[in-house]
């Protein structure tokens, strides 16, 4: 059975997607790149879903860096690759999509690793927003560029901005 479940955070709903297993969709209901099919609530919930959004209040009141759940992403051998090997950066930390293709093993695969990454089912989860430009800008988000600024923000690997007062 799948079990769908909306989750707000402080980013906005996230739609959480489940089996009885495992873990397989945790996307923003609204940004540019939005669930592909929008789909309503079920009424039950599974203990998949209960410990994603147990794991998710941790996380966002900062007491949680790392998640520990099953994941099931459904993707080609070469995304699941790339989105396992986002389950390498760790918390607080940033890398470049071409340190992450020289990670996957092939330099040259530069621009199909920031497909996969844009491609994630499970954001947040597999941490694509901690990959940024070489350069150091945050480019490539498909929850938005504001929500890869305010979740590296959180995590400590971007500085907040302070608003200067005028007087």
């Amino acid at each position: 059975m799948t079990y769908i479940k909306h989750y707000e955070s402080p980013l906005g709903a996230l739609e959480i997607i489940a089996t009885d297993t495992h873990l397989t969709h945790v996307l923003f209901r609204e940004a540019q790149k939005k669930p592909s099919r929008q789909l309503q609530q079920t009424p039950e919930t599974s203990a998949i879903i209960d410990e994603t959004i147990r794991q998710f209040d941790a996380y966002f009141k900062g007491q949680l860096k790392d998640f520990d759940l099953p994941l099931l992403p459904h993707g080609t051998d070469f995304q699941r690759l790339v989105w396992q090997t986002l389950l390498t950066i760790p918390y607080g930390k940033t890398i470049s999509y071409l340190e992450l293709s020289r990670r996957i093993g092939n330099e040259k695969a530069i621009r199909a690793v920031g497909v996969a990454n844009g491609n994630n089912p499970l954001t947040i989860i597999l941490p694509c927003h901690r990959v940024i430009g070489s350069d150091k800008t945050l480019v490539g988000y498909g929850g938005d560029l504001w929500r890869k600024e305010w979740l590296l923000q959180h995590e400590g690997s971007l500085p907040r901005q302070e608003q200067l007062s005028l007087f």
